[in-house]
């Protein structure tokens, strides 16, 4: 968000703040959803460089399209697990999850 607009939103009443302070996230929480975000994100941009629609790599995973759909946008119904096991079935190195993992 520029400065001008956040001076008016300020201006006007409102508060400005993280997600976390807004749910009222523990610091462990909000580690969680990062951590589940960014191997979504990840997810989705290795399919897309292996030219695979969500169709295909759902069969690859034997799952369906939508599953792929909440995977890749972090549905809170996906485990780590599920993340974990789709990226290897991408041909992710336990070195690249460990270098997602590690980004800030």
């Amino acid at each position: 968000m520029n400065s001008v607009k956040r001076k008016k939103i300020e201006a006007s009443g409102w508060h400005i703040g993280t997600t976390k302070e807004f749910l009222g996230l523990s610091e462990q929480e909000s580690t969680f959803i990062e951590l589940k975000l960014k191997l979504g994100k990840n997810l989705k941009q290795r399919r897309l460089e292996k030219k695979l629609t969500q169709v295909e790599l759902a069969k690859v995973l034997k799952s369906n399209q939508s599953r792929v759909a909440k995977m890749e946008s972090g549905d809170p119904s996906v485990t780590i697990d599920l993340l974990l096991k789709s990226l290897l079935a991408l041909g992710t190195t336990k070195k690249d999850i460990a270098s997602i993992i590690s980004q800030s």
